[in-house]
C-alpha cells in the first residue's frame, strides 16, 4: 500500500486516495474482477490509471467516448502516463505507431472503442501484446435494463472467454441494481468486489420549473452565470440551434452541438468548450457521455429527459472538480406528448413499457413536493432522509395549491364533449368562450360552459398543462388527438383523490433564487470557490482584466493562473484541465506556493507535473507577490 500511495503523490499529485478508491485499486492490482457504480467526479479513472502505473503491462481500457478519447489521452500524459488510443478518428500513420508502441511495449494505457474490440484481428493482437487488466467504463451501456443501452457494448461479453486470466473492471457512474447484476452476468464477473458509492452529488443543487417562455427562463439562468461554463440540454436539433442563437443574441458566447453537424463540426464545437473557448454548449444528448471537463458549473435541462438515470448523468457533469453547481430543469405538457409520441412508434412491447414506467418516474421527480435529491437517491436504491438545503423543494421556493375543483372542472368539460378535444377547446368551454367551434357543437349547452370564467385564460390553460403533466389526462392516440380520462383522473373527478399543483415561487433565472451559483445572492454554501464573475461575456480568461485593483488579491491571482494554464494548454493542443484543474489553482491561490517543494505540497501536483508546470506557475506566483 505505501508503494500505492507513493504513485499517487508522484503520478496524480494527491496524498489520499477518495472514498472507494484504495479498495478498488488494491482489489484490482491483486487481478481480482471489479464493479463499481461511482458517482460521475468520483474518481473512476484513477481506480484503472493508478494500477496501469503500479501494476505494469497493459491496462485496456473500453471507453465509447471516441470523440474524448484524445483528451482522455492528454490528460493520462499530463500525468506522466504512457497511454494512447485506438479509434477511427486516427489517420493510418498515428494507427501504425501506436501499435508498433504496444509491440515495444511503450504503452501501459490504451483506450478502445467497443467497435474496434468487435474486430477479430484486433483482439487476436491485443493477446500478442500482453493485457493484464481490462477496465470497461460506461459499463451500464451492456445492460438492455440501461438508459443508454449500446448493442456493440453486448459483445464484450466475449471478454472473458478471451483473457480467462486477465481480471475485468467495469465502472459506471449510474446503475440501478438490476443494471448491476446484469452488467455482472453479461461480462461473467468472478466474484467481483461489489462497490457502491453513494450517488449523493451534495456539491449540486437542483431546481426544477414548469415552462412560462422557455427561451427567456434559459437565458435568464444563463446569464446570472455569466462566464462561467455550462451546457443547456434540448430535445431536438432545432431547439439546440434557435437557443444558442438566441443566446449569442444577449451577447453570451453559445455553440450548438446534434447529430446533424457533420463529424468535423461535432469535433470542433466540443473542443471550444473543452478548452475553455466557449463557455456554452447548447446540446442534444448527442453531446457524449461523460464530458471530461471538471469545471462546469451549470447544467440546464430545456425540456424533460425521457429517464431519471439520463437526468442524473446529465447534471452530473457539472461540478466534477467537487466545487458548487447549480441546475435547472424546465417542463411543460408539450414535452410529455412529444416523449409519449415516440413510445407510441415503438414496436417492442416491453421496451415501450419500460419507457412509460421511465417516464412516469421523470414526472413523479418533477411533479412531486419530496426533496429532489431523495428522490434521486430512492432511484439508485439509496436513502436519503431529504431537507437537503440544496434544492428548490427544500429551500422553501416552491409553493402547492389545492386545485381539486379547477381539475374537475377541466376533467367535467373533456368527458362532456366526447373525450374527443385537446385542451385549448376545453379552456374554451371552462371560460364560456363562445367560438365557431364551441357553437358548431353545441358545447355553448353544456352544465361547464363558463364555469371557470373567474379565472384567466392564461390560469386555464395551466390547469390543462397540470392535470396532463400529472397524468390525470392523455391523449388516446399521439400529439393530435383529443384528451381522454385516465383511471386516476376518473378518480379525481369522482372525488376520491385530491389534485395538489406547485408553483415555483421563485424563478430558476433571477438572482433571488439562490442556490450554489457563484453569482447570485444568498447562496447555500460558497464552497470556497473564487467567483468567475468578472470575466468578459465570453468567459475567455486571456480577454479578461487582472489586476489586483480590478478583482481583488485572491481572484487576481487565480485568474493570472488561469490565464497561464490557458495559454499552456494552447501551446500545447491540450484541455486546460489536463494542466491543473480550478480546484488544484485555488489550492495554489491559497497557499502561495514560491519554492518547489511548496508548490508540490499543493493538490493534483505530483513530480511530473512539477518538472513539466512548476518554473512557470512560480514564476507567476512570485511576479505576484511582488507586486502586491
Amino acid at each position: 500500500m505505501s508503494e500505492l500511495r507513493r504513485v499517487l503523490k508522484r503520478q496524480f499529485g494527491f496524498t489520499d486516495f477518495r472514498a472507494h478508491q484504495k479498495e478498488i485499486v488494491e482489489a484490482f492490482v491483486a487481478g481480482r474482477d471489479v464493479f463499481a457504480a461511482l458517482p460521475t467526479g468520483g474518481g473512476k479513472s484513477l481506480c484503472y490509471q493508478l494500477p496501469a502505473v503500479a501494476g505494469g503491462g497493459l491496462t485496456l481500457v473500453v471507453s465509447p467516448l471516441i470523440a474524448l478519447m484524445k483528451d482522455q489521452v492528454d490528460a493520462a500524459r499530463a500525468n506522466g502516463l504512457a497511454a494512447a488510443c485506438l479509434n477511427s478518428t486516427l489517420g493510418e500513420e498515428e494507427a501504425r505507431e501506436t501499435y508498433r508502441d504496444l509491440a515495444a511495449g511503450r504503452v501501459s494505457l490504451l483506450y478502445v472503442s467497443p467497435e474496434r474490440l468487435a474486430l477479430g484481428s484486433f483482439r487476436d493482437a491485443l493477446a500478442a501484446f500482453g493485457v493484464t487488466r481490462i477496465a470497461i467504463d460506461e459499463a451500464h451501456c451492456i445492460s438492455e435494463w440501461g438508459h443508454e443501452f449500446r448493442p456493440d457494448y453486448r459483445a464484450l461479453g466475449s471478454l472473458r472467454a478471451l483473457f480467462p486470466s486477465v481480471p475485468i473492471a467495469a465502472f459506471t457512474a449510474t446503475a440501478t441494481r438490476s443494471v448491476q447484476d446484469d452488467v455482472i452476468a453479461q461480462l461473467s464477473l468472478q466474484k467481483p468486489l461489489v462497490v457502491r458509492a453513494s450517488f449523493d452529488r451534495s456539491e449540486i443543487f437542483y431546481r426544477v420549473e414548469r415552462k412560462r417562455s422557455v427561451g427567456n427562463q434559459i437565458v435568464g439562468f444563463v446569464e446570472r452565470h455569466r462566464g462561467e461554463p455550462g451546457i443547456v440540454y434540448r430535445s431536438t436539433r432545432r431547439a439546440t440551434e434557435e437557443t444558442a442563437a438566441l443566446l449569442r443574441q444577449r451577447g453570451i458566447d453559445a455553440a450548438a452541438y446534434h447529430a446533424g453537424l457533420s463529424q468535423e463540426e461535432r469535433r470542433e464545437r466540443q473542443e471550444q468548450f473543452v478548452h475553455d473557448k466557449v463557455p456554452v454548449i447548447v446540446a442534444t444528448i448527442a453531446f457524449g457521455m461523460g464530458i471530461d471537463k471538471s469545471n462546469v458549473r451549470w447544467i440546464v435541462h430545456g425540456d424533460l429527459p425521457k429517464s431519471l438515470e439520463s437526468y442524473y448523468q446529465e447534471t452530473g457533469r457539472a461540478a466534477r472538480d467537487g466545487e458548487p453547481a447549480e441546475t435547472a430543469l424546465f417542463y411543460g405538457a408539450n414535452d410529455i406528448a412529444t416523449i409519449r409520441h415516440h413510445i407510441s412508434r415503438m414496436e417492442d412491447d416491453s421496451e415501450r413499457e419500460r419507457s412509460e414506467q421511465r417516464l412516469q418516474e421523470v414526472l413523479r421527480y418533477a411533479e412531486s413536493g419530496v426533496c429532489r435529491r431523495r428522490q434521486l437517491l430512492a432511484h439508485f436504491d439509496e436513502q436519503h432522509p431529504g431537507n437537503c438545503g440544496a434544492c428548490d423543494i427544500c429551500r422553501g421556493e416552491v409553493e402547492t395549491e389545492d386545485a381539486t375543483v379547477a381539475a374537475q372542472k377541466i376533467l367535467s368539460a373533456a368527458v362532456r364533449t366526447g373525450q374527443r378535444f385537446g385542451g385549448r377547446h376545453l379552456v374554451d368551454v371552462v371560460t364560456g368562450r363562445a367560438t365557431d367551434r364551441v357553437i358548431e357543437r353545441g358545447h355553448d349547452r353544456l352544465p361547464t360552459f363558463g364555469v371557470g370564467r373567474d379565472e384567466s385564460l392564461e390560469y386555464w390553460l395551466s390547469i390543462v398543462r397540470d392535470v396532463e403533466s400529472a397524468g390525470l389526462l392523455a391523449r388516446a392516440d399521439g400529439r393530435q388527438s383529443g384528451f381522454r380520462l385516465t383511471d386516476e383522473g376518473r378518480r379525481v373527478l369522482k372525488g376520491k383523490a385530491s389534485f395538489v399543483v406547485r408553483r415555483s415561487a421563485v424563478a430558476a433565472g433571477t438572482p433571488a433564487g439562490g442556490g450554489y451559483s457563484n453569482r447570485g445572492g444568498g447562496s447555500a454554501r460558497s464552497g470556497g470557490s473564487i467567483p468567475s464573475e468578472r470575466l468578459t461575456p465570453g468567459g475567455d480568461p486571456a480577454r479578461a482584466d487582472y489586476s489586483p485593483a480590478a478583482l481583488g488579491g485572491e481572484e487576481a491571482l487565480f485568474q493570472r493562473l488561469r490565464r497561464l494554464r490557458t495559454r499552456i494548454a494552447r501551446e500545447r493542443g491540450v484541455p486546460p484541465y489536463t494542466i491543473f484543474s480550478d480546484k488544484s489553482l485555488k489550492v495554489m491561490v491559497r497557499n502561495r506556493p514560491t519554492d518547489r517543494r511548496a508548490f508540490l505540497r499543493c493538490s493534483g501536483v505530483g513530480e511530473y507535473k512539477l518538472e513539466e508546470f512548476g518554473e512557470a506557475f512560480l514564476r507567476e506566483i512570485r511576479e505576484f507577490l511582488a507586486g502586491e
